[in-house]
């Protein structure tokens, strides 16, 4: 809906947000506020345990939707949107028809975990693969869904065979729908995540595709974050789409250019720890390097953490409890002082820094229902401290934390973990992150992005129960991911 009390510059930025539950179309100004916003759902199946799946025409229809709707909502002012940016899931891949963009299979979740046990061959050279694309050997990514397609899927393997394959990120199967010229183009923060990508030569690494099998002709061209990736195909006004990025990525720059000594978290389906560079940070063992904006000459990096199950775990557990309104309840929840238990939290496998695709998720001790609620929020928080942890490890200490993401509206997430990491927690009034961080780039990078309103700092304080919990927690987990 319309801000209420919208401030704006003459120029407005479209920036889309296509997530794991819903896209979302916003609208910025040159200043950063809000002027309109819109969203449509977007559905997830599991077909299988270790599946998860989207389908592809849904999601082109809820970006659509969405950009519909939120021009609607501008009336005349819409001829004022002068550029758009598109953020997606990162790790996600589809494959379609180059002829005429027809989907070839679903959208592969980056939560996707079915080629593990495939991907387990290629264990000797796990640490060369980690060297070039600074990522570790994992199903969550891209390499291992492309070859289960082209291996399983018949039509995918007909249109390789017939030469009308395309496959790639699901942010180059939008670009190609989304847009009149029909181009085969992708960003680095997304191909980045495929397994396929080397992080130095900023190209598809030829070793990778022939060590996988994926041919190079049905990738797309690798281009710059900012980029002329052609006309969004509207109703109305034809608008460039001049930025596609991942959604973590977008996320470091909702509020202008990120500092280098503030972890950056971001918890939503899955949830992220981000530290920037501006130099390639090299690779290590537990942790992911990456890319987040390839603008000319200009280079962001970034050093990783990954909790694959954050709000993905919390609707797991909501599946297995027939409890209503949790979200209502949640605060309260948080602020009651009777122990819960502990959960070790499986839900699409374990990352970052125990990088275990298959573990069980199960409670230990007793609990009521909105008991386990508590620990499944908390397991959250202590996944992320071990991130925190293992930074720790690596590189200068953090000076504070900055949280966004639709978890973090929690107070009680965001105490806890100002109180277990001992550093205050910042978290801005407008956490939809990923959005802002998308106008910021589109708005060209400017040196003024005020915050609308200040937000909430959470100060630590002596919590000496959650740290004991902490510690057995983490005690049972290293011994969950050791089986």
């Amino acid at each position: 809906m319309p801000s209420p009390t919208p401030t704006y510059k003459t120029d407005l930025h479209l920036a889309i947000d296509q997530g794991g539950h819903a896209s979302r179309a916003l609208v910025f100004d040159g200043a950063g506020s809000l002027v309109a916003q819109a969203m449509r759902a977007v559905g997830t199946t599991r077909p299988l345990p270790e599946r998860v799946e989207q389908d592809p025409e849904e999601v082109v229809s809820s970006v659509l939707g969405a950009v519909a709707e939120v021009l609607e909502h501008l009336g005349a002012r819409a001829a004022a949107v002068v550029n758009a940016g598109l953020a997606t899931q990162r790790s996600s891949i589809v494959c379609w028809d180059r002829r005429d963009g027809t989907p070839l299979s679903p959208v592969i979740s980056w939560q996707d975990r079915r080629a593990h046990a495939w991907l387990a061959q290629f264990s000797p050279q796990a640490e060369a693969i980690r060297k070039a694309t600074g990522l570790t050997l994992s199903a969550h990514y891209g390499a291992s869904k492309l070859r289960w397609c082209l291996d399983h899927l018949p039509a995918v393997s007909a249109a390789q065979r017939d030469g009308y394959l395309a496959c790639g990120p699901l942010a180059a199967f939008l670009v190609f729908r989304l847009t009149r010229e029909r181009a085969l183009l992708v960003d680095p923060a997304n191909a980045a995540r495929t397994l396929l990508w080397n992080l130095q030569t900023f190209t598809w690494d030829p070793w990778l595709l022939d060590l996988f099998g994926i041919p190079a002709s049905v990738l797309p061209v690798c281009v710059p974050t900012r980029h002329a990736y052609g006309m969004l195909q509207l109703p109305v006004h034809a608008i460039p789409l001049l930025i596609v990025t991942g959604d973590q990525s977008a996320a470091l720059f909702s509020d202008g250019q990120p500092y280098a000594d503030v972890a950056y978290i971001n918890v939503g389906t899955g949830a992220f720890v981000q530290r920037t560079s501006g130099h390639y940070p090299g690779h290590t063992r537990r942790l992911l390097s990456g890319v987040v904006l390839q603008d000319g000459a200009e280079l962001t990096y970034v050093l990783e953490g990954t909790v694959n199950g954050a709000g993905s775990a919390l609707a797991w557990w909501q599946e297995q409890v027939a409890l209503p309104d949790i979200e209502q309840h949640m605060p309260h929840w948080l602020q009651r002082t009777e122990e819960p238990p502990l959960f070790i939290n499986g839900v699409s496998g374990v990352g970052s820094p125990y990088w275990a695709p298959q573990v069980e998720s199960r409670f230990i001790g007793p609990g009521e229902p909105w008991q386990q609620a508590v620990a499944v929020i908390e397991s959250i928080v202590f996944l992320l401290q071990v991130n925190l942890e293992e930074f720790g490890q690596l590189s200068s200490p953090f000076e504070s934390l900055r949280v966004s993401g639709g978890l973090t509206a929690y107070d009680g997430l965001c105490r806890r973990l100002a109180d277990l990491s001992g550093l205050p927690v910042y978290r801005p009034q407008v956490v939809e992150a990923t959005a802002r961080g998308t106008a910021w780039l589109l708005a060209g990078n400017p040196a003024s992005w005020p915050e609308p309103e200040l937000g909430v700092w959470f100060k630590p304080a002596g919590n000496a129960t959650l740290r004991a919990r902490y510690v057995r927690w983490k005690q049972a987990m290293e011994q969950a991911v050791s089986r």
